[in-house]
């Protein structure tokens, strides 16, 4: 069976399908991956460029210009799905010609797509073959879906390939636990497994510290900020911890870091989250998933668009801390390192998701689709 994966051209919406996909190549279906030439290396496998033409940053300058009221929200992380449309509507309206140009190659049985890859589903659609929507997020995939086929460039470009109505998907696979989240229509999966964090582990992070290790990571987006790297950085000296900055930022460390303070580059986080004893992080939702995966207690910076979402999530689950850039000192660092009841409520939840089912127990039922 040919399968077509596609996600938007950024490594955190590449990086959930990726298990799936290896998953289903295992298994002996031929998979093809569409995503940003840039993640090539991030996936462990050849991904096709679809977004070689785009430039984000002059599209999201671009879309500020014409959405003024929705920059404030959107970066306080209130906006909803209000600034999800605008922005990933007119991402996919410039990507579904590339995604169909492909699709005409490889002739897909069945399509996988994320939810702001909002182009597989047209694509699918166009075709008559089932579209698969995987949420590898807190936020719920379905909503994200709709406010994106909805935008006026998506819907237009839609129209182009014969789609009025985008039909829903033949099946949903959410990897949120729903401890965390809530009932969630579809098919659970166990998030995490992806060779693509990058890089390799230096050997003393894949054993015990001696003292507690806070890890501290900031987003793969280019441009997103670190300020709250700096406030941990600031922190760093009075606190008895080991920590460690993941993809250390240039600045910091040529200006000086406190003695406890390491720096590493790219490294695969789900190795080395096992010794650690907590994390703080800018809220993606790839991280925030795989620390719950390992049973971390994190402290998670509300921040832009599903950030405050998510880190909100944690904090009513108890198991993290959600926090402004600017709330973050020592204290909150010994909390997260030591509150036993952040440890115990994260704990919970990695027992959730042990439970879930792999990628590999679950793709039979989306091979089925198409039987």
């Amino acid at each position: 069976m040919r399968v077509l994966v596609v996600a938007a051209p950024l490594t955190g919406h590449l990086l959930p399908l990726v298990p799936l996909a290896a998953a289903l190549r295992a298994q002996g279906h031929e998979v093809t991956v569409a995503s940003g030439g840039d993640l090539r290396s991030v996936a462990g496998f050849p991904v096709h460029d679809i977004g070689s033409r785009l430039r984000l940053r002059l599209l999201g300058l671009t879309l500020a210009a014409k959405h003024p009221r929705l920059v404030g929200p959107e970066m306080r992380g209130t906006a909803g799905t209000a600034g999800v449309g605008p922005i990933f509507g007119a991402i996919n309206a410039r990507l579904v010609d590339e995604v169909a140009a492909l699709a005409a190659v490889v002739r897909p049985d069945l399509v996988i797509h994320e939810p702001l890859a909002v182009s597989g589903a047209v694509v699918a659609a166009a075709r008559e073959v089932p579209a698969v929507l995987v949420a590898g997020m807190l936020w719920n995939g379905p909503e994200l879906v709709a406010a994106t086929a909805a935008d006026r460039a998506m819907t237009a470009a839609a129209a182009r390939f014969g789609i009025g109505n985008l039909p829903p998907p033949a099946e949903i696979v959410t990897t949120a636990p729903r401890s965390v989240v809530g009932p969630r229509d579809g098919l659970l999966m166990r998030p995490g497994g992806a060779a693509g964090d990058g890089g390799s582990a230096p050997e003393w992070l894949l054993r015990p510290a001696g003292r507690p290790r806070l890890l501290v990571s900031h987003s793969t987006v280019t441009g997103a900020g670190f300020a709250h790297v700096r406030r941990v950085v600031a922190a760093a000296g009075v606190v008895d911890a080991e920590i460690v900055l993941v993809r250390a930022p240039a600045k910091l460390v040529k200006a000086g870091l406190p003695a406890n303070v390491r720096p590493v580059g790219w490294i695969p986080m789900e190795q080395v989250l096992p010794h650690a004893d907590a994390i703080v992080h800018h809220g993606g939702a790839g991280t925030t998933l795989a620390a719950l995966a390992a049973g971390m207690p994190q402290l998670v910076v509300v921040g832009a668009a599903d950030r405050r979402y998510n880190a909100r999530h944690i904090a009513a689950r108890g198991a993290g801390l959600a926090m402004t850039p600017g709330e973050i000192d020592a204290d909150a660092l010994r909390t997260v390192l030591t509150a036993a009841p952040l440890r115990v409520a994260a704990g919970e939840v990695a027992a959730e998701i042990a439970a879930m089912p792999l990628p590999a127990e679950i793709a039979p039922a989306l091979t089925a689709l198409v039987l």
